[in-house]
């Protein structure tokens, strides 16, 4: 057996982080739990209000819920330098892009949240994808192997 990637993994860890990976895993924190405050509010409103269907405001609650721990759980990855947290972390940010379009698209006090949404999307996916948090996370582009 080579020692080879034990030997790479070390190396990766023993550099300081850069700053972009750690902010994209705080940005990817932060969405995560925006999302489980919402999943919170609407499980809590869905049990103690009166929606018109009872279960589906619980369903969606939940739902949202468990839609929080890809990014939290992408985050803890890419403060931990996980290659595999990257992927997680670029799905959820390109999730959040048509929920900030639609927020646009709305008549309500939803634009504001909508434009904050885009920026932090777009901004993470900048930081997610900059080479430098791709070598921090050990990435290798295609025929890069050696």
């Amino acid at each position: 057996m080579s020692d080879a990637p034990t030997a790479e993994k070390t190396d990766l860890t023993e550099q300081p982080r850069p700053r972009r990976l750690t902010y994209a895993a705080a940005l990817s924190a932060v969405e995560g739990l925006a999302l489980a405050v919402g999943g919170v509010w609407m499980l809590v409103l869905g049990l103690t209000g009166s929606p018109d269907d009872r279960g589906q405001a619980v369903t969606g609650g939940i739902t949202v819920l468990v839609l929080a721990l890809l990014p939290l759980l992408a985050a803890r990855g890419l403060l931990l330098r996980r290659s595999w947290s990257r992927g997680p972390a670029v799905i959820t940010q390109i999730m959040a892009l048509p929920v900030a379009y639609n927020l646009l698209q709305a008549d309500s006090v939803a634009i504001p949240a909508g434009i904050v949404l885009a920026v932090v999307a777009v901004t993470s996916l900048v930081l997610l994808v900059n080479s430098a948090t791709t070598r921090a996370l050990g990435i290798k582009g295609p025929g890069r192997s050696g």
